[in-house]
This record gives structure tokens, sequence and C-alpha cells, in this order.
């Protein structure tokens, strides 16, 4: 072999070195599959995980997986315009710290648009609510925040709680109703459910003109104030967080107008992950039975239609993240404008 065959040779062989072969793993389908991901997984030994998941819920998610694999997770929590722009930021710089990021799906799908993260192709898809999984793959929907009525129980008594939005017109309501003031994905869908946007805008300028309504910034401290008293009634708190406080014996407990509306938080794995293959196997833990069924304990709701559902027997209709992104100017505008600075 002369010199110029053998540097042909070298590269090729440098090509089908580490980095390659761990993102074949992204797409390889045959029997011993997850063998070589754990194995390949526990050789890295570790990953870095951004997420906007409450820091009181991370470890009931995350232990699981590190006990089971022997793989520290480190974490990075913040909220979501901070996860979105260091994740950005960094990738701009060329800086590649993050393997595996967690957040809302319309987040994802920026960060999918920004060509950072890997298309994964996994049978564990194939067990995901529909539209779970965009077709290009980069991101899966791991969990629904399904947005829920809340009520103070000693407040108000469960025999008079709206059934409808249009119920919400009764007089009775007036000065008792709270809603978060960033919920615009929200408040679009359910403008659609109501029949679109002539209609779904009529009624909410309605309610507000009528009954009013009390704008609050964040769903933990809407959540308490259903708690204290102060706003009987929340239209707009994720399920799980009155489900918590009520476990806790607060005077809480929700309901759903249906269709109840959920909007998805999501899962990928950064093309440039420093520890690909742990970021696909935490991957794969999330989406499937043992990270679903950790999630689904402190009343996330699953979206692997094999593990059961804290919400189980309501009908749901989850945010279109695509509208969510390309139109959030123009919901967040018509939001403040119909809804938010009305009320104040």
């Amino acid at each position: 072999m002369n010199a110029h065959r053998r540097l042909l040779f070298l590269a090729a062989a440098l090509a089908l070195a580490v980095p390659a072969a761990a993102q074949s793993l992204f797409e390889y389908h045959g029997a011993d599959r997850m063998e070589r991901i754990v194995a390949a997984a526990k050789r890295e030994g570790a990953l870095t995980l951004y997420t906007t998941i409450a820091e009181k819920d991370l470890a009931t998610i995350i232990k699981p997986f590190e006990d089971r694999y022997g793989i520290k997770v480190t974490v990075w929590r913040a909220g979501t315009d901070k996860v979105l722009q260091r994740t950005v930021a960094e990738t701009r710089a060329g800086r590649y710290d993050v393997d595996v990021i967690h957040f809302g799906s319309p987040e994802m799908e920026a960060l999918a648009r920004e060509k950072i993260l890997a298309p994964i192709d996994s049978p564990v898809q194939a067990d995901l609510r529909p539209g779970s999984v965009p077709a290009h793959k980069q991101w899966a929907a791991t969990i629904l925040s399904v947005w829920v009525q809340a009520y103070n129980t000693n407040l108000v008594k469960k025999q008079d709680l709206p059934k409808t939005y249009q119920d919400l017109l009764d007089p009775k309501w007036k000065g008792k109703l709270g809603i978060e003031a960033k919920d615009e994905d929200w408040f679009a869908t359910v403008v659609q459910e109501l029949g679109g946007e002539e209609k779904g805008l009529a009624f909410f300028r309605e309610l507000v003109a009528k009954n009013g309504i009390s704008v609050r910034k964040g769903h933990t401290l809407l959540d308490n104030m259903v708690v204290s008293g102060e706003v009987p009634l929340a239209l707009t708190v994720y399920n799980y967080m009155p489900a918590q406080a009520k476990k806790k014996g607060a005077p809480i407990d929700w309901f759903a107008i249906e269709p109840a509306i959920a909007r998805s938080n999501a899962v990928g794995v950064a093309r440039k992950a420093p520890h690909p293959d742990a970021g696909l196997l935490f991957y794969e833990y999330l989406l499937g039975p043992e990270g679903q069924k950790a999630m689904a304990s402190i009343k996330y709701v699953p979206t692997n239609t094999k593990v059961k559902s804290p919400v189980e027997g309501i009908k749901i209709v989850t945010t279109d993240p695509i509208r969510s992104l390309d139109e959030a100017d123009k919901w967040s505008k018509l939001y403040d404008d119909v809804v938010v600075n009305a009320s104040r």
C-alpha cells in the first residue's frame, strides 16, 4: 500500500470512529438497539440537561435514571426564555456543553429551525400521542402541561362550578376569576374552540367587561392565590399544581371545562452533544414507560399512551407548536389587549 492509499485508508478509518458510530445509534433499529445505547452511554458516564422542569420535581424524574444506569445528570434549570437564549447563544459561539434540552415544544421547534437538535428515529415514538413527534424528528413531546380550572373548596361549592365557558358570564363570578399573565397559547386555542377569532374574542371581551379577571404573573403564584382564597376560581393553572397542593391538605381542587387545553413539553438531543449516547439514552428513558411513570407519579400528563394519565377521561386539545412559534406576536398582543390590559 503506497503512502497516498495509506492516507486514504486512515482517513476512512477516522471517519468511522466514535462520533459517526455514536450518531448511527440515533437511527439504528437492530434487536440489540437498547443494549448498544446503554453500553455506549455508560462509557460516556455523564450528560448535561438544560430544562425548565420545576426544581422540586427534578429528583423524582432524574434519580431513577441515575440509579439504574450509573450516569450522572448535571442540570441547568431556568425559565423558558433563558433556556432558549443560552442554548442558541452557546451554539452560535461554538460552545457545546449541553447534551439534552427539555422545555416547551414551540421553543424546541425554534431550536430545530436553528439546526441545533439531532433527528432521532426511535421505536418508542410509535407509543406517543398523535402529534407528539414532528416529521423532522428532532424533538418529541414527553408530557402535556394541561391547563385546568382550580377553585378554593372553602369558597366555591362543587355543584356551582361552571360547565362551559359561557357559564363564566354568570354574575356570580364577578370579582372571583383569575388568570395567568402569559397564557396566550391557552387563549389562542380557546378562541378557536369557541368558534374562531370573531366569536372567541367577543366572548373574552364580554367576560372581562362583565365579571373582570384578576391577572397574576406565574402559575405557581396563581395556584397559591386560590389556596389563600384571594382568587376563588383560577382559569389557567397546570393540572399537577392543585393536585399536589390538595395532596398536602390545601383547600383546593381542580376541574376542566372541556376540551381542556394542553401545551406539550418536549425533549431533544443536541447535534453536537459532548455525550450523544448518554443523551440518547436519557431521551429513550423520558419517553419510555419508566420515565413516563416517574413523571405521572407527580401528576404530569404523559404522552406515552401505554402509561396511565392523571387526567384520563378528559377530552384534551393540544396547542399547535408551529402556530405558537409563528404567530406568537399576534396572540401575545391580542391576549394583552383583550384580557391582561383590559382587566387592570
